[in-house]
């Protein structure tokens, strides 16, 4: 079994330290997965609107609430997709999502992306030139003052971030002295982001590791597949898998490992624990090997804006609106 430990947030609450991820899970796996998950032991569910699959973790819930737990043993997290970015409709994309789930609040919501897109035109609104259609004109600040706004109505516990970088984060703060409870950001040891991580930790922001095992987005090798991270796995009588969950829990983050299969949703939730050698030899693996596997820039349709400021973004058309 998991450990069961529990980090608090600066907002007093406290999220469960191992979750399930659903993002990239194929339709009709996903109400499955919840299920089992909950059955078995976790309590932190990480789900988004543009996953296209909350419908199913609804399902889902309404098999284990309150036969199994009640819905305050579960930690519910969300987030607000891009074409929603525009106050008046933060609200709206909120109460979509209570709807499909079929529950009367979150316990976290966070912004997706610092990244708006056009409304009215579904997720995904397509330029003619097969470019995602961008809203430059609502910044970062304008969303998050939208989401404090939430804060009062009692349908969201907290409220935070994904995929922000320092400057973002300190800008919607400077602007309006609420600090985001969470930052969710990729997290493995191919992208440790030293610097964001000691900046969050200054400010009293967690950290949710999402893609811990890497992912499958670029066609290259899973980090369970690599040779270190086996080594270190066998040593401890462990899967790569938990060894890699066990190297976000050593950095103090919370991690939401995604699968869909019965045995692997077990084994990821049983923790590993790395001794200090152990968290060194794993992290040795990104010494001058950085990778980040999630850059929109590189999607299909692409987002013609720089994000995360790495090189592949440089030639991107649009910046960062914050303030």
């Amino acid at each position: 079994m998991s450990f069961g430990k529990v980090i608090p947030l600066n907002t007093g609450v406290v999220i469960p330290q191992i979750g399930l991820g659903t993002w990239l899970s194929k339709p009709n796996e996903v109400e499955n997965a919840v299920e089992i998950a909950v059955r078995n032991g976790y309590r932190h569910l990480d789900l988004a609107m543009v996953y296209r699959n909350q419908d199913e973790v609804g399902r889902a819930l309404r098999k284990v609430i309150p036969s199994v737990v009640s819905r305050e043993q579960l930690f519910i997290t969300s987030k607000l997709w891009n074409s929603s970015h525009q106050p008046q409709v933060v609200e709206a994309e909120l109460d979509e999502t209570l709807k499909q789930l079929g529950l009367s609040y979150l316990d976290l919501y966070l912004i997706h992306w610092p990244a708006a897109f056009v409304p009215g035109s579904g997720l995904l609104p397509v330029k003619s030139d097969e470019e995602v259609h961008l809203d430059t004109e609502t910044s970062l600040v304008d969303t998050w003052n939208a989401m404090i706004k939430l804060l009062d109505t009692g349908k969201v516990k907290a409220i935070g971030v994904s995929n922000f970088t320092i400057a973002q984060i300190q800008g919607i703060i400077d602007a309006t002295g609420v600090v985001p409870a969470v930052n969710q950001i990729e997290a493995h040891p191919l992208l440790p982001q030293d610097g964001l991580v000691a900046y969050c930790k200054e400010k009293g922001i967690h950290i949710t590791a999402y893609s811990p095992l890497g992912n499958n987005l670029v066609g290259i090798p899973m980090l369970t597949e690599n040779v270190v991270i086996q080594e270190v796995a066998n040593r401890l009588g462990a899967t790569p898998a938990q060894v890699l969950v066990a190297w976000g829990v050593y950095r103090g983050y919370s991690v939401i490992p995604k699968s869909v299969q019965e045995s692997r949703i077990i084994s990821n939730f049983k923790q590993a624990e790395l001794s200090e050698e152990d968290y060194k030899e794993v992290s040795s693996i990104g010494i001058g090997n950085v990778r980040r596997y999630n850059i929109p820039v590189t999607y299909k349709p692409k987002w013609n804006i720089n994000v995360f400021d790495e090189e592949i973004e440089k030639s991107a058309t649009a910046q960062v609106k914050i303030a």
